[in-house]
């Protein structure tokens, strides 16, 4: 990715006056949280796309392992050095632990859904699901999965949930349905639209890239993309808020292909990494984690979608 002298000037510029940031305070404009596994704690990103660094680690009062951050960047699930699980609220202020009645004491896998309105925890063959996030986080039902799901997504109104497991795609619900959506192959993904029950499957050793209009009425299925080298290998799933384009990363391809829904009209946005995730972060993406390594933003937010980087914090 090309990058020009100019917005390298604003970046040094922004950074600069970024650094001497204190833990849990705001300099200017955020771009939204990250897990940095080098220190094991939550940042946030100061500044915006393109010109912006890496925060002060924030202080959650226990050792983090792993955390899973929701697309509005209000709220996180994080996983203690002791594999508890802690619902934690973010804000301006910086982050504070929330108790929740019920909430799983493990997760192995743990999904937002795309407005971050609710989330899916699988731990032991059970799936259980938080909604009325971020401000009355409550566990409101659960569902048994016989095969640990390799991709799921759930819906913003914690009623659905879409998985790939033992070689197909299915959808549960709450109430009990129980439907098997399609055949899939390894690696494939699952991804809901946002305040809707459309959907989109990823399934690269198969039918390619599938589109599901409503999904628990009368659904409809097209089929978007069949499998290609752009395609390949991919890592990542999402649609755009407005539900109209469709973004798949992939690490073979080192891109992010966009799928205009309306239009048909096909584009991919290259990037200087192998994506590893595509995870929302409101209009952007998160493409790699924060670390040793620079971390890596898809901005689909942007009036020309772009990738953008944010240097890694120097080993002390």
């Amino acid at each position: 990715m090309a990058i020009r002298t100019s917005r390298l000037f604003v970046f040094g510029c922004v950074a600069a006056s970024l650094l001497p940031a204190q833990p849990g305070r705001v300099a200017g404009p955020s771009s939204g949280f990250v897990f940095d596994s080098s220190s094991s704690a939550l940042r946030r990103i100061l500044g915006v796309p393109g010109a912006s660094v890496l925060g002060d680690p924030l202080q959650l009062g226990f050792d983090v392992a792993s955390a899973y951050i929701a697309p509005g960047q209000d709220s996180a699930l994080v996983v203690a050095a002791d594999g508890a699980l802690h619902f934690v609220r973010l804000s301006a202020e910086g982050a504070s632990e929330r108790s929740v009645d019920g909430l799983p004491g493990a997760a192995e896998k743990i999904a937002f859904s795309p407005s971050g309105t609710a989330a899916a925890i699988y731990a032991a063959g059970r799936t259980q699901f938080l909604t009325g996030l971020p401000d009355a986080p409550v566990v409101a039902g659960s569902l048994l999965l016989e095969d640990g799901p390799s991709a799921m997504s759930v819906s913003d109104d914690g009623n659905y949930l879409l998985f790939a497991a033992g070689g197909s795609i299915r959808l549960l619900g709450t109430a009990g349905d129980n439907r098997k959506l399609m055949d899939a192959g390894e690696g494939a993904l699952v991804a809901f639209a946002s305040r809707s029950h459309d959907a989109a499957v990823s399934d690269p050793a198969g039918a390619g890239l599938v589109l599901f209009r409503d999904l628990t009425g009368a659904p409809r299925q097209t089929i978007v993309a069949a499998p290609d080298d752009t395609a390949a290998s991919p890592v990542g799933l999402a649609f755009s808020a407005d539900g109209r384009k469709l973004f798949l990363a992939s690490a073979a391809a080192r891109s992010v292909a966009v799928f205009d829904l309306q239009s048909g009209e096909r584009g991919a946005i290259a990037c200087s990494c192998a994506p590893a995730s595509l995870v929302s972060m409101g209009n952007l993406f998160r493409l790699s984690e924060a670390g040793p390594e620079p971390l890596w933003l898809f901005d689909a937010g942007a009036a020309e979608p772009r990738i953008v980087f944010v240097p890694a914090i120097p080993a002390r």
